[in-house]
């Protein structure tokens, strides 16, 4: 049995319905991470990370700041979705200034003692495909579950999911959380089920 990570990346309210940044799909995506999250059937680990904006931005980070000065400053909008308020008491969450989750240390270690990492949250297109890249660079295994990512918009989402499609099946394996959780139901459930 692989031990596996859940990443669930940048659930913030800035991507929610009525958030400047809203993506499409991020409540069916807060639907399906909450229902891995409330699985008795599946055992993995679980970080929550988030963007907040560097207070010593350096390069191209400081135009980013400039143009979304209104975004970085409103507390509401950073705040993680209220979908998780739950689970916010249960798992850490981690702060990144860039894209990629990796560049967190306590992730990276964390990584370190899991076989695979399973992907999921915003914006496909941004820190979530940045966060799959920099793993994959590292030689970690990733599951990408497709309807727990959202995207800007659904081409955008499919055009992400085409790139790490390329890397199947030896870097990347995409799938849906309802076909995760078919083949990854806990051993000790599995034979609870059947008594």
């Amino acid at each position: 049995m692989c031990r596996d990570l859940l990443l669930v990346i940048d659930m913030q309210n800035v991507y929610a319905p009525g958030g400047t940044w809203f993506c499409p799909r991020s409540e069916s995506a807060a639907d399906n991470i909450r229902s891995l999250l409330e699985s008795e059937k599946i055992n993995t680990d679980v970080i929550f990370t988030r963007f907040l904006s560097s207070k010593d931005p350096v390069g191209d980070w400081i135009k980013y700041n400039e143009e979304n000065a209104l975004v970085n400053e409103d507390p509401h909008a950073n705040e993680m979705m209220d979908a998780f308020s739950d689970h916010l008491d249960k798992y850490p969450l981690y702060t990144k200034s860039v894209y990629s989750s990796l560049s967190i240390p306590e992730v990276r270690e964390s990584v370190k003692e899991h076989d695979r990492v399973i992907l999921s949250g915003v914006v496909a297109e941004c820190c979530v495909l940045s966060t799959a890249f920099a793993l994959i660079d590292a030689g970690v295994h990733i599951i990408y579950l497709s309807d727990a990512v959202a995207g800007i918009n659904e081409e955008t989402e499919k055009s992400v999911i085409s790139v790490l499609s390329g890397l199947e099946p030896l870097h990347v394996e995409i799938m849906t959380t309802a076909e995760y959780m078919d083949k990854n139901i806990h051993p000790t459930t599995a034979k609870e089920e059947r008594n």
